[in-house]
């Protein structure tokens, strides 16, 4: 039986060459969906015909409302282990399976470091400047002998933990359920949240999103920060109150702040974030490497051809 399949948001128009699509039931149909569709209305009309959905992790909500305009629907695959823009129960509901894929590394932790080092070694200022005419506009920093504040000490703070070592850094965390004797595993030291916003040179944040953590950093966290600190969250917007950290970028409270993830993603045109000088920001780049997307896809056919083959496998349903 061949089948109608539909891969979302390949931005990058990679999907086809990343796996071995040919593998396919005989006759099946797959298109590729390169731009970002906005709303419920746009999706349902434009996905209304497929059988099969291939979903870049949380990057298209698929509410209930959305998933009972798709009569169609009976495969969802999402890359990664969870989706939480899927509604599994409105799924569920319809008996539509949904299969998630594997994924290699820590790259998200690459690129915290990345913003980290873009900010304190002025990087994006510096190369702007130097193609302008100028050079050498403003002293640098080190990082040796500056505490780094781990919000999540989980696979990627703890990551965070050993380069901020590595680099001679002063390492504390804290979470809801961060002990002592776990920080200590990680050669790092637990502080309350409190000590850790106000003491650090630099905050990451590494949380799982969630009715927990949502809003976890606001007007007080923020209010705590050296005005020399710099904040960084590749984790995800609803951990931070948005309007209280754009007011500390605004109002110079903090130093700056290096962001991968928004409230509205793909971030519009005119947002304010896109007017101010000290930040850094990249286009929530954590997961997109070639060596993830290779398995996100290859895992992706894997799933499909399973499902069809009546044994569907990494269920996330």
């Amino acid at each position: 039986m061949s089948l109608n399949i539909a891969i979302l948001d390949d931005y990058q128009r990679v999907a086809r060459g990343l796996a071995d699509w040919a593998r396919l039931p005989a006759g099946s149909g797959l298109h590729i969906f390169d731009r970002y569709l906005a709303t419920v209305e746009e999706r349902a009309a434009a996905l209304q015909p497929f059988d099969v959905l291939v979903l870049m992790r949380e990057r298209t909500p698929f509410p209930a409302a959305l998933i009972e305009r798709l009569p169609n629907l009976r495969l969802l695959v999402t890359t990664g282990g969870r989706n939480a823009a899927i509604d599994l129960e409105a799924c569920r509901a319809r008996g539509i399976t949904v299969c998630g894929t594997g994924n290699v590394g820590a790259p998200t932790a690459e690129l915290a470091w990345g913003l980290i080092l873009a900010l304190v070694k002025r990087i994006p200022v510096e190369d702007r400047a130097l193609r302008a005419g100028a050079w050498q506009t403003g002293l640098t920093e080190g990082l040796a002998g500056k505490r780094l504040g781990l919000v999540g000490l989980g696979k990627l703070g703890s990551q965070m933990a050993r380069v901020g070592q590595a680099f001679g850094m002063e390492v504390v965390a804290w979470s809801q359920n961060l002990t002592d004797a776990r920080a200590a595993e990680a050669g790092v030291r637990r502080v309350e949240k409190r000590e850790l916003f106000a003491t650090s040179d630099v905050v990451s944040l590494h949380l799982v999103l969630g009715e927990r953590t949502r809003g976890v950093v606001g007007t007080e966290e923020l209010g705590a920060m050296k005005p020399t600190a710099w904040f960084i969250n590749t984790a995800r917007a609803g951990l931070v109150d948005e309007p209280a950290l754009l007011a500390a970028l605004r109002e110079q409270r903090i130093a700056g702040a290096g962001l991968d993830v928004y409230s509205e993603e793909p971030l519009p045109a005119g947002h304010p974030l896109l007017a101010l000088p000290n930040v850094v920001l990249t286009p929530h780049l954590g997961y997109v490497t070639r060596e993830n997307y290779a398995v996100f896809y290859r895992d992706a056919l894997e799933d499909i051809l399973a499902w069809h083959a009546g044994a569907p496998v990494r269920l996330l349903t």
